[in-house]
């Protein structure tokens, strides 16, 4: 009797020790990783959330900026890091275009979406001297004149700059194919200089980035792609406003492998709620013009899985698809 009750005991040692492992979660170090290059606006969303998970988790959190391949780099990182908790890959937008554009066959269900924390709408600018007044405006003229006339501008094509002005197009009843799209590299600012030089006549970006033109006087913000008015600049309206049920731009957010366990995905889940709550997270946000937009890893896989399956369509249009 008592061999078997030692039998037992060391029967019942065993099984508890994952039960045990699952309790210490987290017991090292967990690496953030970036797609994007140290100092951009992801980096410093990420670092800021390192530091404040690494407060509420009491293990270091440290950033990693794996770049290259147009975001790919790093967002692959989650297709073979150890599904474990300790790796955290920094999705942006990107993610939803990959696999269109021929750069790599990742898709948003090919990770496990953790959460959202930031979302910045595209804005839809011209010239301050320009005849448009609004969208319609802007739309008509478009309709009106030979293909070819409109130059538009922002950043690379199929970029979150560029595909939101394809969608207004479509939803205006115009082939994106009639407006010539000028690309540009390092971001807005050279869209922006062209636009004020007169070599084209609309540049979609974020907000923050022109709204240092529009307070001079020298450029006119038209709308936002938001699905309501942001709060920083109440004074822009959204296309909705004008009639054109349109949204799109940027986001951030966090991922983690396939096979994670359910514990550890819950675990942080919560953990990055606590810290989008803190007026510390809303200051940081406001401070660098980051729009906030949360959702938790069901909204967020449900947004990644509409978002994905809505492109295809905006990118065959556009002629981005790669078939």
């Amino acid at each position: 009797m008592k061999r078997i009750l030692v039998l037992a005991l060391a029967i019942m040692a065993i099984v508890s020790i994952p039960l045990a492992a699952q309790a210490k979660y987290p017991n090292k170090p967990i690496t953030i990783v970036c797609p994007w290059s140290s100092g951009g606006g992801t980096d410093r969303t990420a670092r800021y959330v390192a530091e404040a998970l690494s407060k509420e988790l009491g293990v270091p959190v440290n950033v990693v900026n794996k770049t290259g391949g147009s975001g790919v780099i790093g967002h692959s990182e989650v297709l073979t890091a150890a599904p474990d908790g300790y790796t955290i890959v920094n999705v942006t937008f990107e993610l939803s275009t990959f696999k269109y554009l021929g750069y790599a066959n990742i898709t948003p269900s090919m990770l496990i979406p953790l959460f959202q924390f930031n979302e910045d709408a595209a804005a839809l600018s011209v010239k301050a001297d320009s005849p448009y007044k609004n969208v319609k405006d802007l739309m008509d003229a478009i309709k009106a004149k030979p293909a070819g006339t409109f130059l538009f501008s922002g950043s690379t094509i199929a970029s979150a700059w560029d595909l939101p002005r394809i969608k207004l197009l479509l939803a205006a009843g115009i082939s994106p194919k009639s407006v010539k799209y000028i690309p540009t590299q390092g971001g807005a600012a050279p869209a922006i200089t062209e636009l004020l030089g007169g070599h084209v006549d609309v540049v979609t970006c974020s907000y923050p980035e022109i709204a240092s033109q529009v307070d001079a006087g020298t450029v006119r913000t038209l709308a936002t792609f938001s699905e309501e008015r942001n709060p920083m600049f109440p004074q822009i309206p959204t296309l909705k406003e004008q009639g054109y049920n349109v949204v799109g731009g940027t986001w951030r957010g966090f991922a983690l492998p396939l096979k994670t366990p359910d514990h550890i995905v819950k675990f942080l889940e919560d953990a990055f709620k606590k810290i989008t709550d803190t007026k510390e997270f809303r200051d940081f946000m406001a401070k660098n013009q980051f729009g906030i937009k949360v959702r938790n890893s069901k909204d967020f896989s449900a947004f990644l899985d509409s978002e994905f399956a809505a492109l295809e369509k905006v990118m065959d249009e556009a002629g981005y698809l790669k078939k």
